[in-house]
């Protein structure tokens, strides 16, 4: 079992985290055996946020509920803008996971990085939770290159997640030595690139180079939490055949793609942007039957109500061009349906 510390924390963890955004996709019993086989097997990381709906609670009712809370660690976020909110949702986020402490807490994706003295309270606030003992580190979370190498430069910051996968840019990969030198836990959300990236021991064995790198796999089926676990088993070889695999999918996703962030929602027309804006990627990526069927042309066809109001656009963390971005799928997608004779 390959384990991982993470930087100044001294989290000493599983190879493997548990990214917990999708669980709350299913149910609760089925969120509960997959989280139990995670345990079960070496995991030992989750990672989870206030804004998953119900994922904190599931999360709460597996774990710390048969009494796995001192054998486990817990992470969680808050997109909160003031510090009595931030009071508000962490003591929620604690009942939600029936404990009385996180092991991290993360400010989840701010359009800036915050300080003492700002004027937020944020950061005081989050000081104050780690004093009471309601929190025993602090971190962030960002797709923002300038406010990640701002977190890091500052030295509040005990971590930062970030997107890391294959596809990631020579800036990315930056990020995670200047984590290395300041000894900054690097947490790796968008391992799997939202769904792009297909192969599970291609994303394992590149993010294996990297020693000071915990990525946290996003996994609502089991047959995905087995080919990690898997991974972990038996690691996989970054040979000449894996390199030129990846090589060729950096080459057919270069450029402008959306990730599946999701931070552009919700739309004012009900686009479903995150997933209409890399139809045209996921469509080359998944047997045909998966994505033209009529729940999905219903969905692509939302685009043509696009009000062009620029707030997807606004909102984009890496400064996407949205509406063009869904335009050139719906095309695309129309001649992909016509070729399949659809």
């Amino acid at each position: 079992m390959t384990q991982i510390r993470l930087g100044k924390t001294e989290i000493i963890t599983n190879r493997n985290g548990f990214g917990a955004l999708p669980i709350q996709r299913i149910s609760f019993e089925e969120a509960d055996a997959l989280i139990m086989k995670a345990y079960e097997n070496g995991i030992s990381f989750f990672d989870t946020a206030r804004f998953y709906t119900d994922s904190e609670e599931k999360l709460g009712r597996s774990l710390c509920d048969r009494g796995l809370r001192d054998k486990v660690f817990l992470a969680s976020k808050t997109m909160c803008k003031t510090a009595e909110e931030f009071r508000r949702q962490l003591n929620q986020t604690l009942t939600n996971l029936k404990t009385d402490y996180l092991d991290l807490y993360q400010f989840h994706n701010p359009d800036f990085c915050p300080k003492p003295g700002d004027g937020t309270g944020l950061y005081e606030a989050m000081l104050s939770a780690k004093e009471q003992g309601k929190i025993r580190h602090i971190g962030i979370t960002n797709h923002r290159l300038a406010v990640a190498h701002e977190a890091i430069d500052s030295g509040l910051y005990e971590t930062l997640q970030f997107p890391f996968s294959y596809l990631a840019s020579e800036e990315d990969a930056a990020l995670v030595e200047k984590c290395l030198q300041a000894d900054m836990g690097f947490i790796a959300m968008k391992a799997m690139s939202g769904g792009l990236i297909t192969r599970a021991d291609a994303a394992y064995a590149f993010i294996s180079r990297y020693d000071n790198v915990l990525p946290i796999w996003g996994v609502q089926r089991t047959e995905e939490l087995d080919r990690f676990l898997d991974c972990d088993k038996n690691p996989p070889v970054l040979d000449e055949e894996m390199e030129a695999f990846i090589t060729e999918e950096r080459r057919q996703l270069a450029g402008e793609f959306c990730r599946g962030c999701g931070y552009c929602m919700p739309c004012p027309v009900g686009i479903k942007i995150n997933d209409c804006a890399r139809m045209s990627l996921m469509i080359r990526r998944a047997p045909t039957s998966v994505y033209m069927d009529e729940a999905h042309q219903a969905d692509m066809e939302q685009i043509e109500n696009c009000l062009h109001c620029g707030q997807c656009a606004s909102k984009c963390p890496y400064g996407l061009d949205t509406p063009s971005l869904l335009r050139r799928n719906l095309e695309d997608y129309r001649q992909q349906l016509k070729e399949q004779g659809l």
